[in-house]
C-alpha cells in the first residue's frame, strides 16, 4: 500500500466536504458507533464526528498520521485487512480514498463487513476522470497525459470510482448497494498561498513526475517520459511567470463516489 505524508493528505482533502449531501445514505444522524478505516490525519473522521451523535473511531496503519487524527477522535493502530475489533463492533464502517490504494479491495470490504452490524461505505475517486482547466494553455493536456500514464502504471486500481467499488461491495456479499457522486473542486487563484507558490516551483522542476518515475516509465517509454518532463518544466515556468503577474488561475475537479451497502 502506498504511504502518504500529512501535508499531502491535508492538501488533497482540504475542503472536500463543504457540501455533505453525498453522505446522505450513510444515515449519520442515527449512528451510535462509527469506524473510519485508513483515517490518515482524520479529515473524514472530523466530518463524521460533526454529523454523528455517537462515537467515531479512526484506525490506520501509520502511527504518525494517527497522532494527528487522535487530536479529534479516538484512534487505534491497525491494518484494513485485519481490523483489531470483534464482529459487529460498529453500525457504520467507512473509508475514504483507501480502496484505490489496496491490491485487493474486496478483501478489505469483507473485513469491513465483519466488524459492521449494519452499513459499510467507501468514498473513492476515479483518478482517470480528473478535469483540469488552467490559464496556461499546455497544462490541461500535460495533466491528461501524465494522469493516463499514472493510471496505467499504478499497481492498484486508482480509477476504482463508483463502478469498481460497487463490484467489490457485491462480491463481498453486501446488499442494497447504492452510489452517490461528489465532485471535489480545487482552485488556485490570487492571492496565492505559500502552498500554491511551492507547487508552482515543483512544476518548474517537474518534481511530481520525478517522484512518480517508476509508475510512469512502463506506460511511457523512457524517451516519452523525458519529453513529458521537459514539456512539464516549460509549462511550470509559464505558471511561475503568470503568478508573478497575478494572472495564473487553475481549477481541478476530482469525481468521488460514495458507495454504501448493507451487511
Amino acid at each position: 500500500m502506498r504511504e502518504f505524508s500529512e501535508d499531502y493528505l491535508r492538501r488533497t482533502r482540504e475542503g472536500l466536504w463543504e457540501s455533505r449531501e453525498a453522505l446522505r445514505d450513510l444515515e449519520l444522524g442515527s449512528r451510535r458507533r462509527v469506524l473510519d478505516v485508513g483515517c490518515g490525519t482524520g479529515e473524514l473522521a472530523r466530518v463524521l464526528a460533526d454529523e454523528t451523535p455517537g462515537e467515531v473511531v479512526g484506525v490506520d496503519a501509520d502511527r504518525d498520521l494517527l497522532t494527528v487524527a487522535g487530536e479529534s477522535v479516538p484512534v487505534v493502530a491497525g491494518d484494513a485487512h485485519r481490523l483489531p475489533f470483534p464482529d459487529d463492533s460498529f453500525d457504520l464502517v467507512v473509508c475514504q480514498a483507501l480502496l484505490i490504494n489496496l491490491p485487493d479491495p474486496e478483501r478489505a470490504v469483507r473485513e469491513f463487513a465483519r466488524v459492521s452490524s449494519d452499513l459499510v461505505a467507501a468514498v473513492e475517486p476515479d483518478n482517470s476522470s480528473v478535469a483540469v482547466e488552467s490559464t496556461v494553455s499546455a497544462e490541461s493536456d500535460l495533466s491528461r497525459r501524465a494522469r493516463a500514464a499514472y493510471v496505467a502504471g499504478a499497481n492498484t486500481n486508482v480509477a476504482l470510482g463508483g463502478d469498481g467499488t460497487r463490484e467489490a461491495f457485491r462480491a463481498a456479499g453486501l446488499d442494497d448497494v447504492s452510489t452517490r457522486t461528489h465532485h471535489h473542486a480545487k482552485t488556485v487563484e490570487p492571492p496565492y498561498s505559500t502552498r500554491d507558490l511551492e507547487a508552482a516551483k515543483r512544476k518548474a522542476t517537474a518534481g511530481a513526475l520525478t517522484d512518480r518515475r517508476e509508475t510512469l516509465v512502463g506506460p511511457l517509454a523512457p524517451d516519452e517520459y523525458e519529453r513529458l518532463r521537459a514539456d512539464w518544466r516549460e509549462m511550470g515556468r509559464t505558471v511561475v511567470n503568470q503568478m508573478q503577474e497575478g494572472e495564473y488561475r487553475r481549477a481541478e475537479v476530482v469525481p468521488f463516489y460514495v458507495t454504501a451497502g448493507r451487511v
